[in-house]
């Protein structure tokens, strides 16, 4: 079925495809359409599930924790505040290993308060465990919450899934995909079969006290969760590939990048515009490719290490800023590379709080950092605003009043 609507709406008939049977959530910009659409489609019957409307974000991913343990397939969304809010229950969803799904609707963190894009949010829930994907089209937002099930399902992994999204970009946006049918998709995703459940006639304490002597053994088992989602992931990827013949990457998507000398890295729906980019610069007569980051968590090690050897250099561009370092894709980037080459990598700090980011910036930026002009850390939307000028003398003014 191929259908024209917003990337938000675009999570909730892919959750429908996948026979997601409980939801909690809690409602916040920008992501509250996805719940909405979700309830309306069990109110009128085209959905066989339990919506949960609760008291806060907190509350949402305790009964969502709640309802994978009880064995049914489970769901949930939120964004930027309402994340950070959840930050407790998420360190227990993934102690805990309970393969749930929740989207996210990337935005920015306040103060300042604003509903825009960035990253900030789900890059400052990256150490709680979580499998983290970025989207870049209403097609893959599908695909890739169908997707997310079987890899989180999977017993050498058992681990929650975050499905990021751009807020407004991708959320609010209207674009035309192909939905498969929860009968299309029962044959790429089975039943979920849990190893065990939680059963009042047989009652057990689960994810209480573990003593130092245990205690590495469960962090270790989480992280063998996450390196053997790996290959689930490319499993996953290649058996949709195979069933509905469309393909977003696994790990990682490249464009154009076989023969580039210069190597443009982003994650979101940034990679798209900068595939824009890519083809102009190309036109230009420039060899430059695109290498999209898809999962944040688990990181794509080798694949970036293969792909960036033998390159003149290497710009990455970030939707969020670690204070005191750098962008994290960055800092994760030259981390897995250190060592093994000697590609100069610049960072690019673009699009915060929803700012543009246009095909015209990428290039510009990426040209500039081929011929050495651009610092080891670039804010592209720094610059002295009308605005910015304003609040300074407001400040002043106020200081001057305390005085």
């Amino acid at each position: 079925m191929r259908v024209l609507e917003t990337g938000n709406h675009f999570v909730a008939l892919a959750v429908r495809s996948a026979g997601v049977e409980v939801v909690p959530a809690y409602p916040i910009t920008p992501q509250t359409q996805v719940i909405e659409k979700i309830a309306d489609l069990i109110a009128e019957g085209e959905m066989e599930a339990e919506y949960i409307p609760v008291e806060s974000e907190h509350s949402a991913c305790a009964a969502l924790i709640s309802a994978s343990l009880t064995g049914v397939r489970a769901f949930s969304a939120t964004a930027s505040h309402g994340l950070v809010y959840m930050h407790e229950m998420l360190h227990y969803a993934a102690g805990i290993r309970v393969p749930v799904v929740m989207a996210n609707i990337n935005r920015a963190l306040g103060p300042g308060w604003n509903i825009w894009c960035d990253h900030q949010d789900a890059i400052s829930q990256r150490d709680t465990g979580w499998l983290q994907v970025f989207v870049s089209s209403h097609q893959e937002i599908v695909d890739t919450v169908i997707q997310a099930f079987l890899v989180t399902e999977n017993r050498d992994v058992l681990l929650p899934m975050m499905v990021n999204l751009d807020a407004f970009v991708l959320s609010h946006t209207y674009m035309d995909a192909e939905v498969p049918s929860p009968e299309e998709v029962k044959r790429y995703l089975p039943p979920y079969r849990p190893r065990w459940r939680l059963d009042t006639r047989l009652p057990v304490t689960h994810g209480s006290v573990v003593y130092p002597v245990d205690f590495s053994e469960t962090r270790e088992s989480m992280k063998e969760g996450q390196e053997n989602a790996r290959e689930i992931i490319r499993e996953a990827a290649k058996g949709y590939e195979e069933m509905f013949g469309r393909w977003h990457g696994d790990l990682v998507e490249e464009y154009r990048v076989e023969d580039a000398r210069h190597l443009i890295l982003a994650m979101g729906s940034a990679a798209a515009e900068c595939r824009v980019a890519v083809d102009s610069l190309r036109e230009e007569g420039h060899s430059v490719g695109l290498l999209r980051v898809r999962f944040f968590r688990p990181f794509p090690v080798e694949e970036i290490r293969r792909l960036c050897q033998d390159r003149d250099d290497l710009l990455v561009m970030d939707r969020n800023y670690s204070y005191g370092l750098s962008g994290a894709l960055y800092s994760e980037v030259k981390g897995v590379l250190y060592g093994r080459t000697n590609i100069p990598v610049r960072n690019l700090i673009m699009g915060l709080g929803g700012r543009d980011v246009t095909h015209q910036l990428i290039e510009r930026m990426a040209v500039k950092a081929w011929k050495g002009e651009l610092d080891d850390i670039t804010w592209a939307d720094s610059h002295s605003t009308k605005s910015h000028e304003i609040t300074k003398e407001m400040l002043g003014r106020f200081e001057e009043m305390l005085d």
